[in-house]
């Protein structure tokens, strides 16, 4: 190498260091805690470490994210209050989460309100996001990006679901989340809550007939096991929402928060990416484990859901579902 060739990859060099987030020498990196209720083989954890992986690399060592899947810390609603206490750093809540704390996000989890991933995408990372987002930060919650979750499909042991009909009594497992217990109960289902930790043990016992999840939570917890049939239902719309608390947030540099924000949208782009390539592969393991599965028409399902709309207007306030049930036809159009 020649002196100028010599001078010139100095140069470079003091330039990248330059670029990075500047690190004192001996000084404690910044840890943050990041804690979900998804299995460690599940794509959202396998995002959340690339998250966290990219953003030591890029922050230079300066930001060490620790991830708590599988409940470790507390269940989702526990979770969920954790970030804005502050006691655990990040998330991935749901809206069935975050309505505890402003009535709007209620109005997203509408049973039947969406039919394909694209559309549900261009409402939630466009005018819901721009919507949704400053509510977010009043109540300590910034929302950084939307992830996936999957849409719901129900299981049960005792029968085949092939008709709204066959849903009636039931006893169903649901989160304690009002519009799913209102989607399953205008099915005529008996819904009870039950927390997520001790639902295969509830299963396994017949506590309750079934539950009802995305095609992803039933394979990696294994359901199969104590479950007997699937209906393909995709009646509600689960969405993980990449969130940190306000006072995490002011920890950190604009060029970080910057960081943050691109690195959140990578890894949800990359979940979402290995949940739409895993859930037909997923079925086809469920059944050869031995689920029976059924892909009901879902016109009947969707023409019994004015209770649960309404129960939900009266829940999340009439004026915001109106809201978002506009912001998804205008969509639909698009």
């Amino acid at each position: 190498m020649n002196r100028r060739e010599l001078l010139g990859t100095a140069a470079g060099a003091a330039a990248a260091t330059l670029a990075m987030p500047y690190v004192a020498r001996g000084a404690a990196p910044l840890t943050m805690r990041f804690a979900h209720f998804a299995q460690e083989d599940h794509p959202a954890n396998i995002a959340a470490k690339q998250f966290a992986s990219r953003v030591a690399e890029r922050t230079n060592g300066a930001i060490r994210v620790m991830i708590f899947p599988n409940n470790q810390l507390g269940g989702p609603p526990e979770q969920a209050q954790q970030i804005k206490l502050g006691t655990i750093d990040m998330g991935l809540p749901t809206q069935g989460q975050l309505d505890k704390y402003d009535k709007a996000f209620g109005a997203v989890m509408l049973p039947f309100i969406f039919d394909s991933r694209p559309l549900v995408f261009r409402v939630l990372d466009g005018p819901a996001m721009d919507w949704l987002g400053p509510l977010a930060e009043k109540q300590g919650f910034i929302l950084l990006r939307n992830w996936d979750y999957g849409f719901r499909n129900v299981t049960n042991s005792v029968r085949p679901i092939k008709a709204p009909e066959d849903v009636k009594g039931l006893k169903l497992r649901t989160p304690p989340e009002l519009q799913i217990q209102a989607s399953m109960e205008a099915l005529g289902a008996v819904v009870q809550a039950i927390a997520f930790p001790e639902l295969y043990l509830a299963l396994a016992q017949k506590v309750v007939d079934g539950e009802e999840n995305p095609i992803a939570v039933i394979y990696y917890n294994k359901f199969y096991e104590v479950q007997k049939h699937l209906a393909i239902t995709r009646h509600i719309y689960n969405n993980m929402i990449h969130t940190i608390g306000v006072n995490a947030w002011m920890k950190l540099t604009p060029e970080q928060q910057t960081i943050f924000r691109e690195e959140s949208r990578a890894a949800g782009d990359l979940m979402r990416k290995l949940m739409a390539e895993g859930e037909a592969d997923q079925i086809t393991k469920l059944e050869a484990a031995g689920l029976e599965t059924t892909q009901p028409d879902l016109a009947p399902f969707r023409a019994l859901m004015e209770p649960a709309y309404q129960r939900i207007a009266d829940y999340a306030g009439a004026d915001n579902v109106k809201k978002f049930r506009d912001m998804v036809d205008e969509a639909r159009k698009g």
